[in-house]
């Protein structure tokens, strides 16, 4: 009976292809424990079906997706499908106790949405402790059927993870640092698509392999999974050329270094037209402030079609770690590709004009003894956000009181020389509460973040769920609300899901609040979030079933 079904499904598709345009893809996913060698050294590790990196999602531009996530380890698991609109299906966003409550040990819960125009290259992670240090993959989003790339179609797509990897259980890591009131330890190693390449004192650690053959040209999806730093990535002897960025089509442009922050994404184009041989592809940091990264650059070979194993490769030395410059060519660099198909339509009257502070404080831990009774939080307008034990969009949606309030400061409580150093205005405490800002549906949002730099400036790349923006400006120093936006780029501004806040600088960015329900805003570097650099926006229904949210799943998982 079910081949005869198929049988019918490809014959209207062959005889009707309009009527057939988007399908339903199913997917599982089982949460387990595998034990994994990486650095010459084996722990257990949280996976996806027991992959690492995980299973790559595909899917075409209107389909809908359904992965039931069933949870056989010891921790509460929930999944975020990174850069995903979730237009009016906020239950399936998967950020723990925004969203949804976390999948208990044992239990399963289906994530049910449609792509609705998007296509590109996204990922899906863990959203809940840190487990995306393992938990992570690529969502790769094809164009409809039959709709071309805006650029030459490569010969081949080929997903390259960027990660990072610690020796020691990462639960352990961030809940010592949590007892302790400091920074936890940085990773022991970047990785390329699972590993970290040559290392010294582990001649056993092989790297990926990217075959290719002379005169071809390669699609490359790079993603960056890690937890808590920025990357550079390029490839010896080779340009790349910039054709997308957070599955948004940009303007093609070429370069040989690419910088990348976690959660953002990037497609490039390469052609293999050097010499037949091996080159090596390398991932190092980016960080231009006085704080401690994992300074082990990821290694992997680029490998020409007949060439031996034994020719030597042809190396590359990666950026300069604190490389402002290399980061800035390549951030301005990016706009939208505006054309008639693709246009950019960013909000030009603005409902809200909101100024954010994000960095670091100190607030007081008694038991805390690293840090002689205080402890590092980070907040937003300085307020360290509370996690609920509610999911807020449950709270909200069915008028639970005393979860969260609605008085999310539009700006600082203080005025100070933000990207200053400490000073007697800037206050090193924070306040602490689960608020949120309220937004009427399709109001427009103009919202500028400010690094402060009360303990060190430091870049932030924030990443906004339920919608893309447009990044219409950014600077270094502090935000001048009259000057300043006389030189935003309204016309052709990159749209992002994830954007940089440069150290002691600012970013601007645009949306419309098209998608009700409520919406996470943190900051991508783990370590920031868990101390506290988040907020969220909740966004009222507009008129109408089109224009709110959906009724919840009967499979929610429960608090």
């Amino acid at each position: 009976m079910e081949s005869w079904v198929r049988f019918l499904v490809l014959f209207l598709a062959c005889l009707l292809p309009g009527l057939v345009e988007s399908r339903i893809r199913h997917y599982k996913f089982n949460v387990v424990l595998k034990n994994t060698t990486r650095l010459c050294s084996t722990k257990p590790i949280v996976t996806i079906n027991g992959r690492f990196p995980g299973p790559t999602l595909y899917a075409r531009e209107d389909d809908t997706v359904l992965v039931k996530v069933t949870n056989h380890v010891k921790y509460n698991v929930s999944i975020h499908w990174h850069g995903v609109r979730q237009l009016q299906t906020g239950w399936a966003d998967g950020p723990a106790y925004i969203t949804q409550c976390p999948i208990p040990p044992g239990q399963s819960y289906v994530y049910n949405f449609t792509i609705t125009g998007q296509r590109g290259t996204l990922l899906w992670h863990a959203h809940i402790l840190w487990l995306r240090a393992t938990v992570h993959g690529a969502l790769v989003i094809l164009p409809k059927r039959g709709v071309p790339y805006p650029f030459p179609a490569p010969h081949k797509e080929v997903n390259v993870i960027l990660a990072e990897w610690w020796k020691s259980d990462t639960e352990a890591v961030i809940n010592q640092a949590l007892s302790s009131g400091v920074a936890p330890n940085v990773s022991d190693a970047h990785t390329i698509n699972g590993h970290p390449g040559s290392v010294a004192n582990c001649s056993s650690q092989g790297g990926f392999t990217l075959p290719v053959e002379k005169g071809k040209t390669y699609l490359l999806r790079i993603i960056n999974a890690a937890l808590n730093e920025e990357l550079f990535f390029k490839i010896a002897g080779h340009k790349l050329t910039i054709v997308e960025v957070d599955a948004t089509y940009v303007k093609p442009f070429k370069t040989d270094t690419i910088v990348i922050a976690p959660g953002q994404t990037t497609n490039a184009l390469i052609t293999a037209n050097q010499n037949s041989g091996k080159y090596l592809v390398a991932a190092s940091p980016f960080m231009d402030s006085p704080i401690a990264v994992d300074n082990l650059t990821a290694t992997a070979t680029l490998h020409y079609s007949g060439t031996l194993a034994t020719t030597p490769t042809t190396l590359t030395n990666p950026p300069p770690q604190n490389a402002t410059q290399v980061a800035n060519n390549f951030i301005n660099s990016l706009k939208s590709l505006n054309s008639k198909k693709f246009p950019a339509k960013v909000p030009l009257k603005i409902d809200h004009n909101l100024l954010f502070t994000v960095g670091l404080g100190i607030n007081p831990c008694p038991t805390c003894k690293a840090g002689n009774g205080s402890r590092v939080v980070a907040s937003v307008n300085n307020v360290t956000f509370v996690m609920p034990t509610t999911a807020l969009l449950q709270a909200h949606v069915f008028n639970i009181s005393g979860v969260f309030t609605t008085d999310f400061p539009g700006n600082p409580p203080n005025t100070f020389n933000f990207s200053g150093g400490p000073s007697a205005n800037a206050s090193m405490a924070t306040t602490n509460g689960t608020k949120l800002y309220r937004l009427a549906y399709n109001s427009t949002v103009q919202l500028v973040l400010q690094d402060t730099g009360t303990i060190a400036p430091e870049n932030h790349p924030v990443h906004l769920h339920g919608y893309n923006f447009y990044a219409v400006g950014r600077g270094v120093g502090n935000y001048n609300p009259k000057k300043d936006p006389k030189k935003f780029n309204l016309v052709d501004p990159v749209e992002r899901n994830t954007v940089g806040v440069p150290s002691g600088g600012w970013a601007a960015i645009r949306f419309q609040a098209d998608n009700p329900g409520v919406w996470f805003l943190h900051c991508h570097l783990e370590v920031h979030t868990t101390w506290g650099l988040k907020m969220a926006f909740l966004v009222d229904n507009g008129k109408g079933p089109n224009e709110s949210i959906l009724p919840p799943p009967s499979d929610l998982p429960k608090c």
